[in-house]
């Protein structure tokens, strides 16, 4: 029987199980999984940080719906992408770690090693849904199923398979793997016939759908019609509704949402967290119990963690869905004109200057209707967190909430756009946040992206520093000088433009040639 490596046979079980790119930077401790590399149909692409590898293949799991994948040196290799690991925890986006560590021998006898970490898989528990620590060569095939359905049969994740250097050389007959079809848990009997007989009973119903919703996205609309209910999107789920009546792409952290849940007589809660970032951006407390609240959940963790009464129903939220819908009857509710009531009332109370944003945004969208718009933590982000549709699902996500890291957009617009090369990306960040992954336009010019980063610059951290003010602290640190973007991205052999303010973004968006870097100047006014 023909053996190959471990590194060999490992790309070959990547290419059975789907997957046509990984990200990584190449170490001295993993050029054995790049052995299969050259001959195979696997995509390498090298971004200019370890960070980097991990949001692009954040962006590409995004998009695509299949795992992001990187190749990882063993420890600042991987302690260098942590943050971004963590990033995808926190928004369920499925991820597969693959790292190199030190021998088996070695381990945890702290012998002074390149690149050795006192624990490295104890390191990753913490951030990882499950890691693994391959010490048997024949057991990569067993590994690789478990950590395939570890990350995409219930909630969404990272997981971390580590490799030893001198177990990645040991020869192994080439893996057969066989998935076993993605569950779909529906709901019981019981708790669909109490969930229908509350649709039925209810006047004025009103949907939240998070994440969860999106692979579900037709049924979601269909529930909603036969309801007249309202559905209110939080950022992940944006686009889920996109041209319908019902739908109400507002924060839930705002009084008109806060308020339609308070008057609504039943709420349904689907694939979403309820996450403080969502619900309680600002800090003013959690939301008040409803007296009838229906949470559907993939994840019994999450049904249990806010100590919600009502009728919890561990599930998937499109199988949900689907047994529901029959049981209902359409009938006018009013949805459509409280949802108008309450996306009026939530555009008023947003300041002039986050409604210029706003219109920025969406004037992106109408000048390229395909467009995914990946953000960082910044301020048009923040705007559009708060109310903005998206013009389908997956059109636009960002770092801004949950983990809420920065350095993501540009790295994450690299990995949408090679999942999704048909389409044109613009990674939206401010001009701290993309000093922190500045060097990724290298990594678009490398690939020529069809990424237009847009950098909104206002001369430094000015939420922080509106945030500092405002409780009486004197602003210190808020202020980092920045370069001039536009050289660094021409240096990189991009276009590259300034623009005065947001006004003509859109029509420069779509006159310049991608890979593209536009710098917006704007003042705090704006």
């Amino acid at each position: 029987m023909s053996t190959l490596s471990v590194g060999e046979a490992l790309i070959a079980a990547l290419k059975d199980l789907g997957v046509d790119t990984v990200f990584g930077i190449p170490g001295v401790h993993t050029v054995e999984l790049y052995r299969g590399l050259a001959g195979s149909a696997v995509r390498h692409v090298t971004p200019r940080h370890e960070q980097g590898a991990a949001f692009m293949a954040d962006g590409y799991a995004r998009v695509t719906g299949r795992p992001g994948v990187c190749l990882l040196i063993t420890g600042p290799g991987f302690t260098n992408a942590i943050t971004a690991i963590a990033q995808a925890r926190a928004d369920s986006v499925p991820m597969l770690i693959l790292s190199g560590v030190n021998p088996v021998e070695t381990r945890g006898r702290h012998l002074g090693l390149l690149h050795e970490l006192p624990d490295q898989a104890a390191l990753s528990r913490t951030v990882c849904l499950k890691t693994w620590t391959l010490t048997d060569p024949e057991a990569l095939g067993d590994v690789l199923t478990e950590a395939f359905v570890t990350m995409t049969h219930g909630r969404p994740g990272p997981v971390h398979i580590e490799i030893p250097i001198d177990v990645m050389k040991m020869r192994v007959p080439r893996p057969r793997i066989s998935l076993p079809p993605k569950p779909r848990p529906a709901p019981t009997a019981e708790a669909l016939t109490k969930a229908a007989r509350l649709c039925t009973e209810s006047r004025s119903p009103l949907i939240l759908a998070g994440g969860g919703c999106v692979p579900a996205a037709a049924s979601l609309r269909n529930v909603a019609a036969a309801l007249d209910a309202p559905v209110v999107s939080t950022i992940n789920a944006r686009g889920v509704m996109a041209g319908h009546p019902l739908k109400l792409p507002v924060s839930p952290s705002l009084d008109p949402v806060r308020d339609l849940m308070a008057r609504s007589d039943l709420v349904l809660a689907l694939g979403t967290e309820m996450g403080r970032t969502d619900y309680d951006m600002y800090d003013r407390g959690a939301l008040p119990p409803h007296p009838n609240l229906v949470r559907v959940d993939i994840d019994s963790e999450q049904l249990t963690a806010r100590g919600d009464s009502g009728l919890q129903i561990i599930g998937d939220a499109g199988a949900f869905l689907d047994a529901l819908h029959p049981h209902l009857s359409p009938e006018a509710r009013g949805g459509a004109a409280r949802a108008a009531v309450a996306r009026r009332r939530a555009m008023d109370g947003l300041s002039p200057a986050y409604r210029r944003q706003i219109e920025m945004i969406e004037g992106i969208w109408r000048a390229l209707p395909d467009a995914i718009i990946v953000g960082d933590s910044t301020q048009p982000v923040y705007a559009g967190n708060l109310l903005i549709d998206a013009p389908c699902p997956g059109a636009w996500f960002n770092s801004a909430t949950g983990y809420g890291t920065l350095g993501y957009a540009l790295p994450a617009a690299i990995g949408a756009a090679i999942g999704a090369p048909d389409r044109p990306v613009v990674a939206l960040t401010g001009d701290g946040g993309l000093q922190f992954s500045l060097s990724e336009l290298g990594s678009a010019a490398d690939i020529d992206a069809n990424v237009t980063t847009l950098v909104w610059n206002n001369a430094g951290y000015q939420e922080i520093e509106a945030a500092m003010l405002a409780d009486d602290v004197t602003p210190v640190g808020v202020t980092p000088s920045a370069p001039d973007f536009v050289a660094i991205a021409r240096a990189y052999g991009l276009h590259a433009d300034r623009l005065d303010g947001p006004r003509g973004v859109p029509e420069k968006v779509l006159s310049t040639p991608r890979p593209a870097l536009l710098d917006i100047r704007v003042s705090k006014e704006i």
